[in-house]
């Protein structure tokens, strides 16, 4: 396949090790950092201290602080940038965009003031048909990924023409991606799976142990089901990779930032107190509220999310948090009972 162009908007960690992974699968590409040392130092020094420390970064992978220039010609483009910034940066870039431009996101958020799925937010801010759009999710650590360690994802689009040229360019020896068309399961799974590490982290900081863990990741991949089926989501996305694949990485793994965010609140860190020590966005702390927005639009029970929203708004004490949940009314999982005669 040949694409001449290919650019990565945001030299985060998970950017930067997305951006090596297309140069690992042989195509060269473009990081854009906003920081000007930064771009310098991914350049010449094959480096990203600040967020990989001295893992070696690919020849084929090149950085530039111009984000006009990365942008202009360009056939794909990964937009890797907080979720809550997406909607300014890419009005920016907008005008630069070259007709039938391939727009990748690797953002596991929920825009707050608007409810939208950030592909949604592609569509409407770039004006590109859906087909043209495609999400990347999945139990995607950066720096285990970084270190080249063997990992499976999902590339999802409307249209599989697109998702298939997506998983093309960062198919490599240690990065296998699967495709797939089920947009919204793959983008609520990313973002809901956010909300429940933070729960999870909250129940590791209070030394709670794996069955307490265990008993909030189910219910929460339950919750998460629940939303993304009356969403319009399929049932199997959230079974797979990008549902119960990236809720077990990010609730288990001490990498995930949501889950060390929780844990700072669960030891009795303050939120402002947490966001201060955090140097990296925890998507989480700011998609709660519109999450629990989605679900009262949708008519669906969240009761992990609304206990977070409560916990990071003041109204719940990260003490009451677990008890609250287990607190909760009884009832039968699983199909109906079958009738006794």
């Amino acid at each position: 396949m040949s694409v001449e162009k290919i650019a990565v908007l945001g030299a985060g960690s998970w950017g930067t090790t997305y951006a090596a992974v297309i140069a690992d699968a042989g195509f060269p590409v473009t990081l854009w950092a906003r920081r000007t040392e930064v771009a310098e130092e991914i350049t010449t020094a094959h480096t990203n201290e600040r967020y990989l420390g001295d893992r070696a970064l690919p020849e084929l992978l090149s950085a530039t602080d111009d984000d006009i220039a990365a942008v202009t010609d360009a056939e794909v483009i990964v937009l890797a940038v907080p979720a809550q910034t997406l909607r300014e940066n890419l009005s920016r870039w907008k005008p630069h965009l070259r007709d039938g431009v391939k727009l990748v996101s690797l953002m596991k958020g929920i825009e707050v003031d608007t409810g939208k799925r950030m592909s949604e937010v592609i569509a409407e801010v770039a004006e590109v048909a859906d087909s043209q759009i495609a999400v990347v999710s999945g139990p995607n650590l950066a720096r285990e990924i970084a270190d080249r360690q063997p990992t499976a994802t999902v590339v999802a689009s409307a249209d599989i023409t697109t998702a298939e040229v997506v998983a093309e360019i960062s198919a490599n020896a240690y990065f296998r991606p699967y495709t797939n068309t089920d947009v919204v399961g793959v983008e609520l799974g990313g973002a809901v799976k956010n909300i429940i590490a933070l729960s999870v982290g909250i129940a590791d900081g209070q030394k709670l142990g794996d069955n307490s863990k265990a008993s909030i990741i189910t219910r929460g991949l339950a919750e998460t089901s629940r939303l993304a089926a009356a969403m319009g989501a399929e049932a199997h996305t959230l079974s797979g990779l990008a549902g119960l694949g990236d809720l077990v990485a990010t609730c288990a793994s001490p990498l995930s930032r949501n889950r060390t965010f929780g844990r700072h609140l669960g030891e009795g860190m303050s939120l402002e107190d947490v966001i201060a020590h955090t140097s990296q966005t925890a998507e989480g702390v700011k998609s709660a509220p519109a999450v629990l927005a989605l679900g009262k639009r949708y008519g669906v029970d969240l009761p992990i999310t609304e206990a977070v929203c409560a916990v990071l708004a003041g109204r719940l004490q990260v003490d009451e948090l677990a008890g609250l949940l287990l607190s909760r009314k009884r009832k039968h999982e699983g199909p109906p009972p079958k009738e006794q005669p």
